[in-house]
């Protein structure tokens, strides 16, 4: 039997993810956006709630939560503000590689200290000439007697500046396409890391986003993740389970978005009645909670399939394509719903406006998404 029933510990982690956003998130999420100041006390405290590293083994003193249950909490985190979320869920991605690929000991030295402190990690695969086309990257990683000379840049990385540990993407062998990309553990501290400038965005921007160089950093053996060749697909995999994530951030913007709308359509008056009166808005907001419920249930699907051990790639793209676009489209509407107003930084949907555009573009764009999708439907 199907059903949409959430049980009594998922909604206890709804609950938590909701006063959170509530109480901890929306009072200041407008200062960050202004400032861009990372938002470490709210980390913090996110940390010690456990509402971060969800997927950390038990093993490692981690909760081991499925993706399902992150997906539902995210969903409320997004809601109070996704630049803010990006920064809390920011070390889910570059765990899962470790997760996945990782040996024991890799797990005991990279992913139980933070369970003990609130540690931060990046995930560290786009370039400045690589973003979709991840196989075009030109970061190298030679083998010298049991350590790896890395060598190139990365960019867009979110939490950079505040990492104690990359998952990095190299080449091991230049002429094998993804087939020749392996995947490390690099410390943030290691000689020959530079971290850069935190770059000026548009939107969500409490995240951290930044430019690495690796110049000479030696990597000993024992930081590669699984076999030589095989870091493309750790990188991929690692998708599957945070894809599903972002989407339910885009839910919880689009809900933030479309709640901001009614409650304004109800108050504004024009012609003698409140503007939620006329059809050219109340079928905006119409189209805005269909396409968030759909959003909502296809965030779940792709979170079940692959708590079920099923591979997920297509229900991750149908979700992340669908509630990315989904959340722009509805925080655009919002803007038109406000009509001057919210156009002004004075009411709050410009900032869910611009918070949405980087949906469409980071963990794979909307467009990839929809590649995704063909390849997986006409070749099987």
């Amino acid at each position: 039997m199907i059903g949409f029933e959430l049980s009594e510990e998922q909604q206890q982690f709804q609950k938590l993810a909701r006063d959170f956003a509530a109480n901890e998130i929306r009072p200041v999420a407008g200062q960050h956006d202004e400032s861009g100041e990372w938002p470490l006390a709210i980390l913090e405290k996110a940390w010690e709630l456990g509402l971060m590293n969800t997927k950390i083994p038990a093993s490692c003193g981690g909760m081991e939560l499925s993706v399902l249950d992150t997906a539902i909490m995210e969903e409320e985190i997004g809601w109070g503000c996704t630049g803010i979320a990006t920064a809390i869920t920011a070390n889910t991605l570059a765990q899962v590689p470790v997760v996945v690929a990782g040996t024991p000991e890799q797990h005991q030295k990279w992913l139980a200290p933070m369970m003990e402190a609130p540690l931060m990690c990046s995930y560290a695969v786009t370039e400045p000439g690589a973003g979709s086309d991840v196989a075009g990257a030109k970061t190298v990683a030679v083998k010298k007697g049991d350590k790896y000379i890395l060598n190139g840049q990365k960019m867009w990385i979110t939490g950079a500046g505040h990492a104690s540990w990359f998952f990095v993407l190299a080449k091991t062998d230049a002429d094998a396409g993804h087939r020749g990309m392996t995947g490390f553990i690099v410390p943030a501290d290691a000689p020959g890391v530079t971290i850069g400038k935190k770059e000026n965005n548009m939107g969500q921007r409490a995240s951290d986003t930044r430019g690495i160089t690796f110049e000479d950093v030696e990597i000993p053996e024992e930081n590669r993740l699984g076999e030589e060749g095989k870091g493309f697909l750790i990188a991929m995999k690692a998708f599957d389970y945070t894809r599903p994530l972002v989407a339910a951030t885009c839910v919880g913007l689009g809900r933030a978005a479309m709640e901001h709308a009614i409650a304004y359509a109800k108050e504004r008056n024009a012609f003698g009645r409140s503007i939620g009166d006329f059809q050219g808005v109340s079928f905006m907001i119409a189209d805005m909670a269909s396409d968030i419920e759909a959003a909502r249930m296809l965030v779940w699907k792709s979170a079940y399939e692959i708590d079920q051990g099923r591979r997920n790639t297509l229900y991750a793209a149908y979700a992340k394509r669908f509630a990315a676009d989904t959340c722009m489209r509805v925080a655009t509407d919002a803007v038109q719903v406000f009509g001057g107003n919210g156009f002004n930084k004075e009411y709050p949907v410009e900032k869910l406006m611009r918070d949405a555009k980087i949906m469409q573009i980071y963990e794979g764009t909307s467009q990839i998404q929809r590649v995704i999708i063909g390849r997986e439907l006409l070749n099987g």
